[in-house]
């Protein structure tokens, strides 16, 4: 046999009902229904009052909150999501922050909460998650000592013309320099978007890229006709392994967010996506706050380098321990009585040759070793020994 039970009512009316005979002191009804003096008189207070009515539970929250958002707030934070549906909460409250700094704004845990209730937040898809990457930076510990570049996956316009588009970042700032739909990843387009850059900006330290074209090629030292000109300008090509674009992570979840705001949908022409690429790179630099930079915006962090672009392309020069060959039109040059192939690209350039280990001489593009010269075996290997 269940127990039974008694509801919260039927006990108030009973204790009423004990009351109203007289015979029971509000001591003895304390006393039976396990309720203090105070509670009994605010019951006897609310039925004398409002009748049966006055005994039900009523609401313990408070009437009125000082601290309570207004509703002015939760509309800006709102109009603000409607302007960028896929931004979340946390990017809202930076920017509308920066913006306004004389409101006071809640916490963006708060504001998702009110996204929430109004239907304006998706349920993230979960994600596979990788080990995190242990590559140092320490070398971006300033703008331009580091730029990133890479070609954004193709797409084709309404229209049907492919746009490759071409992107080119600051390590240190996350300042989006350049984002250039292009035709394809051809030699002198590419060239053309970092001389505008390098005009613009000055020169970087290092420039990071993937091995594909017109970065990289097969040739010696995996050198192009771009990271030749980059290395006669003083810039060293770095290049991350293959299959391995998380070593160049920061420009990587750029591109998830240029995927996001600048490809959703693809514009009708060409030339109208590329007003569009302007649009995102300048809202990225001055107005999207970045959580690795404390919710402040790359044009905050970053400055121009103090290396300009030079009018004319300087020869490059090796000291006296270096012996200088000059290469020929097909690409070979003569050292110690013996002819060897190098490469095409390098026609005409000057290389420097260092001895590095016995029989072992490393050869150099100006500043940069690109491959070295086995004596022992008479051949040219694609690797650095010494």
């Amino acid at each position: 046999m269940p127990w039974k039970t008694v509801r919260p009512m039927d006990q108030k009316i009973q204790l009423l009902a004990d009351w109203h005979t007289g015979q029971r002191s509000k001591t003895d009804l304390s006393q039976k229904y396990n309720v203090s003096r105070p509670t009994i008189n605010k019951w006897l207070t609310r039925y004398e009052q409002e009748g049966i009515d006055g005994l039900k539970e009523r609401s313990r929250a408070p009437q009125h909150c000082p601290h309570k958002t207004s509703d002015k707030i939760i509309e800006m934070i709102v109009s603000q999501k409607l302007k960028n549906i896929k931004r979340g909460p946390k990017k809202i409250i930076a920017l509308l922050k920066r913006k306004y700094p004389e409101l006071l704004w809640p916490a963006p845990s708060t504001a998702g909460d009110w996204l929430k209730e109004r239907n304006l937040v998706k349920k993230k898809r979960k994600r596979a998650r990788v080990a995190p990457y242990t590559e140092p930076f320490g070398h971006c510990t300033q703008a331009n000592a580091v730029w990133s570049a890479d070609y954004k996956g193709q797409f084709y316009t309404q229209d049907g013309e492919l746009c490759y588009p071409l992107t080119i970042s600051d390590n240190h700032s996350r300042y989006l320099l350049k984002c250039h739909g292009l035709q394809g990843p051809r030699y002198y387009q590419t060239k053309a978007v970092f001389e505008s850059a390098f005009k613009e900006y000055g020169l970087p330290d290092a420039i990071r890229t993937d091995n594909g074209i017109p970065f990289a090629s097969i040739s010696i030292g995996g050198l192009s006709h771009l990271s030749i000109w980059w290395i006669l300008l003083g810039i060293t090509p770095e290049r991350i392994d293959k299959g391995c674009p998380e070593q160049n992570g920061r420009h990587e979840r750029m591109h998830r967010t240029l995927k996001e705001e600048a490809l959703d949908p693809v514009e009708q022409t060409l030339k109208k996506q590329q007003l569009v690429f302007e649009r995102f790179r300048m809202e990225y630099n001055t107005e999207r706050p970045h959580e690795a930079l404390n919710q402040q915006c790359p044009g905050d962090y970053y400055q121009p380098s103090v290396q300009p672009y030079p009018k004319r392309l300087a020869k490059p020069e090796y000291d006296s321990t270096v012996t200088v060959r000059q290469i020929c039109r097909n690409g070979h040059f003569m050292f110690k009585n013996r002819d060897y192939f190098l490469s095409k690209l390098l026609s005409r350039q000057a290389i420097g040759l260092k001895e590095t280990a016995d029989g072992c001489w490393t050869i150099y593009l100006s500043f940069q070793p690109i491959g070295t010269i086995d004596m022992r075996k008479n051949k040219i290997i694609n690797k650095i020994q010494g």
